[in-house]
């Protein structure tokens, strides 16, 4: 048994709830079981209790034993004082709070196999645990539970970049750029992108945002890739750039060493991303602004579809010339930056203006857009369980993440479906 089962129990009203009795016999009438509590403190807030002849508002608090109290120190906690009932399996030891004041003990009964199910669930291997039964769940509580994850999953990028807005004293278009910046380093490259824009304020770009060859000595530069005492024409062209408008702005450097190259194709090493942000920079000054007018998917792939300055069709490094070809971002990584940057702020911003029009479009975008193409999802389609577009692909990696990987089968609507034994 564990107490979070009993908090499903609770929460749900799947107890015996007819002639409630407290260990001390009182009638006990449940109005309201509370608001469930993910922090410290009391598992239930604002429960409504009718105990013998009097109602009490107030919180409760859920064990296996009643000795638990004593266990977790509750008894020595003001926190619980305002506890009003003790929700247990077995009542072994009476409490009291803080003053001595004994607390009402109620022993929960329900059906044996509620448990049997949920220990069955969790106690498989498999890639997720419901793989053998899911295909039993009906699809209106898929799909239902398919649109809250896509919203729960924005709201949890939502904490990033409400993070970032913090670090840049609100600017959107500060916080953006950050942002944008991480996802041009995919992953392998993302923490020292973030870092370099962290280290170059977009205000510096702007100031030379008619002038390419200068902003990619600053984005080049504070890389730290123009360390070297040598290199061919251009890289001799952005370092001698570098070293004046590092002075000019009091610059410092990232270390080169933070980037990595290996097991890496050559069109994503970090100085080809480089070159493609620098572009997109070159070609977008007010970048968020812009963002925020766009109404329609095809106009974020044209705004995207950057290639890097000419020097790089024919290199994938400084001074190692390659056969050439045109190294723009693939439709593939425009998605990527789509579903992680672009589309989590017009969401967060149109919730932070009170913009639903913005909200909606986020989501019609994610709607829009081609279902995404990874492990996970092909996984997911092994099991029956397709996908049309971004917007169901966002739910499925949300689910499995955040869910199935932690056994959080009895927050997550499928597992309930299935502890329940609906079919």
């Amino acid at each position: 048994m564990k107490e979070e089962f009993l908090h499903y129990i609770w929460k749900y009203k799947l107890y015996q709830n007819s002639d409630l009795r407290s260990t001390n016999n009182e009638n006990i009438e449940i109005l309201s079981q509370g608001a469930h509590n993910y922090d410290s403190g009391p598992d239930f807030f604002n429960a409504k209790i009718k105990i013998g002849n009097t109602v009490w508002a107030g919180n409760v608090e859920i064990h296996i034993n009643s000795s638990d109290w004593y266990a977790h120190n509750h008894h020595t906690n003001k926190a619980y004082d305002n506890v009003i009932l003790q929700v247990v399996q077995n009542d072994d030891k009476k409490i009291s709070r803080t003053d001595g004041q004994t607390i009402p003990t109620l022993e929960l009964r329900f059906d044996q196999s509620l448990l049997k199910n949920y220990d069955s669930l969790i106690s498989k291997e498999t890639w997720i645990s419901c793989q053998e039964d899911i295909n039993s769940v009906d699809s209106f509580t898929i799909q239902n539970w398919i649109e809250k994850l896509t919203v729960e999953r924005l709201e949890e990028k939502s904490v990033r970049i409400e993070h970032l807005l913090k670090q840049t004293k609100n600017s959107w278009e500060e916080a953006f750029y950050i942002q944008i910046a991480r996802n041009f380093g995919f992953k392998l490259n993302s923490d020292p992108f973030e870092q370099l824009a962290k280290s170059l304020p977009l205000i510096y770009l702007a100031k030379h945002k008619e002038n390419l060859l200068q902003i990619e000595a600053l984005l080049f530069g504070q890389a730290g890739f123009l360390e070297e005492e040598s290199g061919d024409e251009y890289f001799e062209m952005l370092k001698k750039e570098y070293e004046f408008l590092k002075n000019k702005f009091k610059l410092k450097p990232i270390q080169k060493h933070l980037w990595k190259f290996l097991r890496s194709r050559p069109g994503n090493f970090p100085t080809i991303r480089l070159a493609q942000f620098a572009k997109l920079i070159y070609k977008s000054s007010a970048l968020f602004s812009k963002i925020l007018e766009i109404k329609a998917v095809k106009d974020f792939y044209e705004l995207l579809q950057v290639s890097p300055s000419e020097y790089w069709k024919t290199h994938y490094q400084f001074n190692k010339e390659s056969v050439k070809k045109i190294k723009g971002i693939g439709k593939s990584g425009i998605d990527i930056i789509l579903i992680n940057t672009i589309i989590p702020f017009l969401f967060v911003y149109g919730k932070s203006k009170g913009l639903l029009e913005l909200q909606d479009r986020a989501i019609e975008f994610l709607e829009y857009m081609k279902a995404e193409k990874n492990s996970i999802i092909s996984r997911w389609n092994e099991l029956g369980i397709k996908t049309a577009n971004a917007f169901e692909t966002q739910a499925l990696i949300q689910l499995k993440n955040k869910y199935c990987n932690h056994k959080k089968c009895l927050n997550c609507r499928i597992g309930n479906n299935l502890i329940r034994g609906k079919k």
